[in-house]
């Protein structure tokens, strides 16, 4: 069974990072103004379809990982819970500027969202850097991995079809307040608050449970 305090963090830390617009998520935001809703849902969906890609990889890693090296496993969690600390402080620190930190679409919208959706999740190979580093702190390799990893899939999955909708839905009116600093200083702050105190906790358990 999967623990819930873990896949609470997880939500928490996923739905942070697509709350605040990187370049898939105002990819898809691209569409939906200049190309209207279907596009910006088929952006979406697009993007789900590459993530998958990223998601098998780092099942296959880690599983293999924490099966044959669990102290190694032990060492990546650690090193993803201080990711997230590097996050939290980045996040505090851009929200004294956020004017400076606002992110472009990865592309120019065209006819082809689908396709395109694809091309830049698949395209972007910090996708994986990403996940190798986040996932670890919220898995438990004393259970079957592979599962836990569909699961954290699935989880991701269903938060940045939600948010994706709300951007898609919301359209200029959204991309306007997010265009604003003072309501990107905000986000970042929200943001950088939740990373450290997920990344604390996954550190202080990691302490006090050690190698399994």
């Amino acid at each position: 069974m999967f623990d819930a305090e873990r896949l609470l963090a997880f939500t928490l830390v996923t739905a942070m990072t697509s709350l605040v617009p990187g370049p898939s998520m105002l990819f898809v935001l691209s569409q939906s103004i200049w190309r209207g809703a279907w596009s910006g849902m088929a952006a979406l969906m697009g993007l789900q379809l590459g993530y998958l890609f990223w998601w098998l990889l780092a099942a296959l890693g880690l599983g293999t990982l924490a099966k044959e090296w669990p102290v190694a496993f032990y060492l990546l969690a650690i090193g993803g819970a201080l990711y997230l600390i590097w996050l939290g402080v980045s996040a505090l620190r851009h929200s004294t500027h956020p004017q400076d930190d606002m992110a472009r679409p990865a592309h120019q919208p065209s006819t082809h969202a689908f396709r395109d959706g694809i091309t830049v999740a698949i395209g972007n190979p910090k996708s994986l850097v990403y996940m190798v580093a986040i996932i670890p702190p919220f898995i438990d390799p004393a259970l079957p991995v592979g599962w836990q990893i569909a699961t954290l899939a699935l989880v991701a999955a269903i938060i940045d079809l939600m948010l994706g909708g709300i951007y898609i839905g919301a359209g200029k009116g959204l991309a306007a307040a997010m265009a604003r600093p003072a309501t990107r200083a905000w986000l970042d702050r929200g943001v950088g608050v939740i990373f450290l105190a997920i990344a604390l906790g996954i550190l202080a358990e990691l302490w006090f449970h050690g190698p399994q």
